[in-house]
């Protein structure tokens, strides 16, 4: 029996549904962002006290067709661009579709009207975030780091991050820096 969890989108967050799942004594075969495969069949009783136990650690046992799906869409994205190696080699869009098997159209429409705001945005929201990420590892220049998400180019990239956070990449890089020697000082 496969549980979606909205809000699921960091190795803390797996720890935490795992702890749920062992407390009400079920088991799982698999434990991804946004999605458990359990093994048995879950009582009533134990969806209710886990659905409550997940929404005091700031998650949501989902229930509807519409939410898992923008579930497993987000799913997808965060698990694309934060924790792969490498991006896909065809569109975005495609690459979503195929992995959940729907028509993107649809997947797009219901999840602009859920979420109010496109899959391309939020895909460039997590691209940002990755980006802000590799800036602040400092080991990967940002040529190296264009190239690894996929844009067209430097200026590309650039462009789009301060579009997205009002800041260049550099200055961006620069605040982190004196941010870090800051801490160090304390």
């Amino acid at each position: 029996m496969k549980l979606y969890i909205k809000y699921m989108v960091s190795l803390r967050c797996k720890m935490m549904v795992k702890q749920e799942l062992e407390k009400l004594g079920l088991h799982y075969v698999s434990l991804d962002l946004g999605v458990v495969e359990v093994l048995e069949n879950i009582s009533d009783e134990q969806r209710e006290k886990l659905k409550i136990n997940l929404k005091k650690s700031g998650l949501e046992l989902l229930d509807d067709k519409k939410s898992i799906l923008i579930e497993k869409t987000k799913s997808i994205i965060v698990e694309m661009i934060h924790y792969s190696d490498e991006l896909p080699k065809i569109n975005y869009s495609d690459f979503i579709a195929e992995k959940l098997n729907y028509d993107y159209t649809y997947l797009s429409n219901i999840f602009s009207e859920v979420k109010g705001i496109t899959i391309q945005q939020y895909i460039i929201a997590n691209k940002i975030e990755k980006v802000k990420e590799l800036l602040l590892y400092d080991e990967l220049t940002l040529t190296e780091i264009s190239y690894r998400l996929h844009y067209s180019s430097v200026a590309h990239l650039s462009n789009q991050f301060k579009k997205v956070t009002g800041l260049s990449p550099s200055y961006f890089k620069k605040l982190g820096k004196k941010r870090k020697s800051n801490l160090e000082n304390l």
